[in-house]
Formats: structure tokens, sequence, C-alpha cells
């Protein structure tokens, strides 16, 4: 004989007590005794041996939970109330009942866990493969056939009742895929996410009083949003954009939480995450436009040094939420990283070789014929190349240099006076490199290269037709972007390795590989540290890539094997 298993949805939806439940649980509110008032209304019930305490506490409970059924968890702590209570809170318990009769049947919400609605069997799998919310259903399973073979342990009946399920529940579905705008991927970037009320921080768990915040957010995202505004410099604000955009991203589709629900436990869960970012599917990627489809937040697992510079923005945006008011405390105090001395050297897979920048650097030549540039396009990329490989100059620099900022000093030397990171000002020098491409790049443009005829306000790196309105720093990683990947395509045969390298390349790459070279060609550390203009010599000194052939060598050669002595 078959029995038919009720799901969770159908239990929550009809087990409220009885009209004689009700009677007898009112009279044990009035005063009578629980043996009295069982007795009285629930006498057949008794036969079965429970004690009328036991009975009328079982009904309590039931009440309870029909009530977090409902979300009326206030309702819930009401009922659960001690029993030495019973006199204080009888008419609040009274009342509790009335407002249940007159609920409507449940809702599900996208931060319900899926336990809650979903038969035990099928929740079970699903929190197994990391999917515990109703968003992680929605947002993570595709909508594909077969979705659930991705799934361990659920199969084809069960994904059958999980999509009669959703499909009874339509606005469910709406809310949780708002996640993100772009349907083509589950991740957007900041500009483009949209957070469903439930996880957007308006009824955060650990939010202030709002009427002692001093910012008029409403929820995490414009509270961080604000944050970002304060930042006056581009670089700075897409740095800690980054930050605060991964952080958001990863609470709400790994959580299920908003900013302002974090605690420690998932500080330390997101300080893991950082060194590894699963499913890499969701979160890795090669580095594409913020428009693509394809982008993604990370390229890879981040370093020691990269997940202790991200704890420490997010580390600073949290203590400016407490000091307006606006979240009570900061999850990520005291989650610390290991490894994070500033005096290793950087990666090495990060910098281009000499060798690998002749390759590369041969690329470019010709690019208009060969590789789909317009001819314009194509002089404008040699240009960048060359100044910035000789300047290596930060990409918002790059961007904002004018011909007003090149100085002529009484020397003879060459500078370009910049604005760089915490808009602190600084000057670079221009090497011949530098000057010769500039002056062949204002002649492909027709401008004077005669210092004294120059327009100050013209920039040196201009915006073209498929630019729009000019060149900007995100325009400049675009076209560095494309570079790299056509090189990539086009050193294959020749350099596997470094076509791997373009691969992952960034624009910053030019700047650590200008200060390896120049360290290289025996420029003194101090002089290198000035012209990037570091505050540290140490924080320079991470360009010292030691040669182990050359190192091997020359220790060989200090301490060269015992001469034998022949006898005579």
């Amino acid at each position: 004989m078959k029995v038919r298993t009720t799901s969770r949805a159908e239990a929550g939806n009809g087990d409220f007590p009885s009209a004689s439940q009700l009677a007898a649980l009112r009279a044990w509110y009035a005063g009578l005794p629980a043996r009295a008032a069982v007795e009285q209304y629930l006498g057949e019930s008794k036969a079965t041996g429970q004690s009328s305490r036991a009975m009328l506490g079982d009904i309590r409970r039931q009440l309870a939970s029909y009530a977090r059924a409902r979300h009326r968890d206030d309702l819930a702590s009401l009922i659960a109330h001690p029993a030495a209570e019973r006199e204080q809170r009888a008419r609040a318990v009274r009342d509790a009942i009335e407002k249940l009769r007159q609920l409507p049947l449940p809702a599900p919400m996208v931060t319900d866990a899926v336990d809650r609605w979903l038969p035990t069997r099928s929740a079970r799998a699903l929190q197994n493969a990391g999917i515990r919310t109703l968003a992680d259903l929605t947002v993570r399973v595709p909508r594909r056939r077969r979705w659930w073979a991705a799934v361990p342990g659920l199969g084809a009946r069960s994904a059958r009742q999980i999509e009669a399920f959703f499909a009874a529940h339509p606005a469910l579905t709406e809310r949780a895929r708002a996640l993100v705008v772009m349907p083509r991927t589950e991740t957007a970037p900041w500009e483009h996410l949209v957070v469903p009320q439930e996880v957007d921080g308006s009824r955060g768990t650990f939010r202030a009083p709002q009427a002692t915040c001093t910012l008029s957010a409403s929820n995490d995202y414009e509270a961080v949003q604000a944050w970002l505004s304060l930042q006056d410099a581009a670089a700075t604000q897409r740095a800690y954009r980054k930050e605060a955009e991964r952080l958001m991203l990863w609470a709400i589709l790994e959580r299920g939480k908003a900013l302002s629900s974090l605690t420690t436990e998932d500080a330390v869960a997101y300080r893991a995450f950082l060194r590894r970012p699963s499913p890499r599917e969701r979160w890795v990627g090669l580095a594409r436009p913020r428009t693509s489809a394809e982008w993604r937040p990370f390229q890879g697992p981040l370093a020691p040094r990269s997940v202790a510079y991200a704890l420490s923005v997010i580390g600073a945006l949290y203590r400016w939420l407490i000091e307006q008011r606006y979240v009570l405390a900061n999850p990520f105090a005291g989650v610390k990283v290991k490894g994070t001395s500033r005096g290793g050297a950087l990666d090495a897979s990060r910098v281009f070789t000499e060798h690998e920048w002749t390759l590369i650097r041969s690329t470019a030549d010709g690019i208009e014929w060969i590789g789909g540039w317009s001819e314009e396009g194509a002089q404008r990329l040699r240009f960048v190349l060359d100044f910035w490989y000789a300047t290596g100059l930060r990409p918002s620099e790059m961007v904002d240099a004018r011909l007003g900022s090149l100085e002529h000093d009484a020397q003879g030397d060459d500078w370009l006076h910049v604005v760089g990171k915490g808009s602190k000002h600084g000057k670079v020098a221009l090497p011949l490199l530098a000057r010769g491409a500039l002056d062949q790049y204002l002649a492909q443009r027709g401008l004077p290269v005669t210092r004294s005829r120059w327009n100050p306000k013209t920039a040196l790196i201009p915006g073209l037709a498929e630019d729009g309105t000019g060149i900007s720093a995100s325009r400049l990683w675009s076209v560095m972007r494309r570079f790299f990947l056509h090189a990539a395509q086009a050193l294959e045969g020749v350099s596997p390795s470094t076509a791997d390298k373009l691969q992952r390349a960034t624009p910053h790459w030019m700047r650590h590989t200008h200060a390896t070279h120049a360290l290289a060609r025996g420029v003194e550390l101090t002089t290198v540290r000035d012209n990037l203009r570091h505050a540290s010599v140490a924080t320079t000194s991470v360009y010292l890539h030691t040669d182990e052939v050359k190192r091997a060598r020359q220790i060989g050669e200090a301490f060269p094997a015992r001469s034998s002595t022949r006898a005579t």
C-alpha cells in the first residue's frame, strides 16, 4: 500500500489547529488547569496517553510553526512564551491567533531555505550542492534540459516537482532572476546590478536605527554608492567599486544575504572564497569589457597580497558605514591574511620578459593591414605601446596626459607632470623612446612637433571616431585588451607561453614590465621608485626579479670546487 507524503508547502497551508484544539487552548489561557481544559474539549484525544500539558504544548508549537511558515516570526515568538507567563500573555496570544486565522496562504520568498518548501530528499541534495535558498536555486540552475543532472542525488522526478513548484509561483522566479539584469550571465557589473528587496539590506540584520543614520540611503547599494562617490580619483573609485561589487555579488549569490546582514563567519568564508573563487564558471574568466556577457569578477585566484588589499578596502567601507550609523558592526574586523609581506617579488607571470616584449611590439607593426585595425587606430596603438613602456604610467595618468603637462628643463631633460594615486602631483622622466614616439605620433596626427606651437589642452592619446566622445581609461583598457588578444593569436605558433600570458594580461602589466626592465638594465632602485612615485622603496623592490640561472652561476664561481693537489 502506497502512502502519499504531504509536501511542506501543503503542510504549511493546512496545519492550523482545529476548533476543539483552539477551544482547549483558550480555556487554559482563561485560567483552567491543563488537565481540565483537555478533558473538556479533547476528551477523545486524551486516550493517546500523552499528558495534558504536553498536548497543549503541541498545539502552541503547531501555531508557532504556522506563524513562521507565513513569515510572522514575531507572532511565533509570542506564542512560544514560557508556560509561567500564561496570564500575562493571554490577551496577546488570543489576538495573535485571530491574526493568524485571517492570514492568506503563505507565499515563498527568495531568501527562504529550500527545505522550507521542497521535499526533504530534494532539499538535502540541493543543499549538498551548495544550493541553500530559493534564490540560489533559481539563479544558479540554468534553464536547460537535464539541468538537474549537475546536482548529485537529484533525479528527474524530483526535478519535475521543483519545476512545478516554481511554475506555481512565477513572481518568485521573477524576483530571483532580478538579481542580474543581463540574462546571459549570472554575475553583473555594479552599474547593471539590480538587487531584490529581500536581500537589498533595507531590513538588514545589523542595520542601525534609521533615525540616527546620517545617510539618506534606504538600502546597501545606495549606501555603498554614497561611499564610492566620496572618492575623487577615478582610478581609486574603480578599484573600490571592484571590491564592493565582488562582495555584494558573493553575498547575494552564494550566501543569500545583504551586506548589512553578513556575520564574522561570512567574512571568514569570503576570505577563503577570494583565495579560490568557485564555482569557476560563475566567477572566473578572461579579462573582458564590463559590457560583455563573458565578463566575470575574477580572472583567477587572488594572491595573499591581493586578498589583503581586498579585505582592507572592505574593512574601510564597513568602518565608514559605522561612522555614518548605517550599520552597527564590522564583520571583517580582525580577519587577517597570512603571507602578505611586501618584501616578496612580483609574480613573474605578470611581467613580459625582454624577449616577449620584442615579439609583442613587433606584432603591432603593420597591424592595420593584417589585424582589421584602422590606420589611425594602429598609429595610436603603437604610440601607446612605446610611450607606456618607456614611462610606466598608470592607465588614468595615460589618458589624462596633455601637451601642457610636458616640461623641458634647463638641463635639457623632458618631464611629464601627472596627478597620480591619492591626487598626488608628481613628474615622470621622458626617455628618448617616449619623446621620439610622441614626436612621430604628433606628425601622424598633423599636429606641430615644435613645442612653442602646441595647444596645451591637446591630449597625448586622442579619441577616435570609434571611441565616441573621447578616450577614457575604460576605453584604453578595451583597446589594449583587443591588442593583447590579437597578439596572442598571432604568436600562438611562435611562442605559446607568450600567447598564454597575453590571454591573461591586463594593461597594468605595462607598468610592471617598465619597472622590471628598468631595474634589469641597471637603473637604481630609488630612481625607479621616484619615477613610479612609490611611497616606499619596499614597494618598488617587488620588481627585482632575480635570474636564477645567473644567481646559481655567480654563487658557483664564488665557491669553486676544492682544487686537488697531486702528490709528487
